[in-house]
């Protein structure tokens, strides 16, 4: 019999165990989670700019000086250009443009330049495969490894050479994005609390804007009723010889600045009367 009894003493209390830390919130907030954007994507590698489409007309490298070519049969020429050809040939083409916007000279395949116009041309390639195969797993860790190397290149560049770090952005249309310093996850308490705080400052900012216009259309009538005061303290205190507090260039800086605003809310006023009588 004790035992039930000191059951029914704690059923009350466990009845009003309640959830709250998952309570919804009464402010007109509402949170929606970003979009994961993956880091192969161009707006997370930088590049400003896609592989471009080549024409297809446009002969082979090791064909394009052949003089047997310049008198062959249409058909036998079409055998020869980019177009009937695999892509590695228009990818190997796209690479030969990226590297001669920044190498050193004709030979140049070793220097820093050259190295990050073959991986940016190399990086844009994979980007355009990924598109059409997005399902191809071995080419998004390829194309990852080599934008996390070129983020290395650019980083060190950047570090001992800005100057030829901005010249080789520029060139190769990039965007360096470095790693963040501090990761955080991106949760929905975090951001819901920072979502209130924005909501407490704007509603503070409304409400000292809405008190500050009220305030600014007193200023006239106060002005006017401390004008007539300060004359009549003056007054008095000549009459009952007293020293006198209020000095005459007071009252002429409070009578100079309601005039000044009394000028002010009449021009106001017209203009505020024209748009409507047009």
């Amino acid at each position: 019999m004790n035992a039930l009894a000191k059951l029914k003493t704690i059923a009350p209390s466990i009845n009003q165990i309640v959830r709250t830390y998952a309570l919804k919130s009464d402010l007109k907030i509402k949170w929606v989670r970003p979009e994961k954007i993956p880091c192969i994507r161009p707006e997370k590698s930088g590049d400003l700019q896609p592989m471009p489409k080549i024409a297809g007309n446009e002969l082979l490298k090791d064909y394009r000086e052949s003089k047997e070519l310049e008198t062959a049969n249409e058909h036998v020429r079409n055998l020869f250009t980019l177009e009937n050809n695999r892509r590695r040939e228009m990818v190997e083409n796209f690479k030969e443009h990226m590297v001669r916007r920044v190498y050193r000279h004709e030979l140049d395949y070793g220097s820093m330049e050259a190295k990050l116009g073959l991986m940016t041309a190399r990086i844009r390639s994979l980007q355009e495969y990924i598109e059409k195969f997005p399902r191809q797993s071995v080419v998004k860790v390829q194309l990852k490894e080599l934008i996390d190397k070129r983020k290395r290149f650019l980083r060190y560049l950047r570090r001992w050479d800005y100057r030829r770090f901005e010249y080789i952005l520029e060139k190769l249309d990039l965007v360096y994005k470095p790693y963040p310093t501090h990761f955080h996850w991106i949760t929905r308490k975090d951001s819901l609390r920072k979502l209130t705080n924005i909501h407490c400052e704007q509603i503070k900012e409304t409400r000292l804007d809405e008190y500050r216009k009220q305030l600014e259309s007193q200023q006239l009538d106060f002005l006017e009723k401390k004008l007539k005061t300060l004359e009549f303290v003056r007054k008095e205190q000549q009459e009952c010889r007293v020293p006198v507090t209020v000095t005459p260039e007071q009252i002429k800086a409070v009578r100079k600045q309601y005039e000044e605003l009394k000028q002010r809310r009449a021009a106001m006023a017209e203009s505020l009367k024209e748009p409507e009588e047009s």
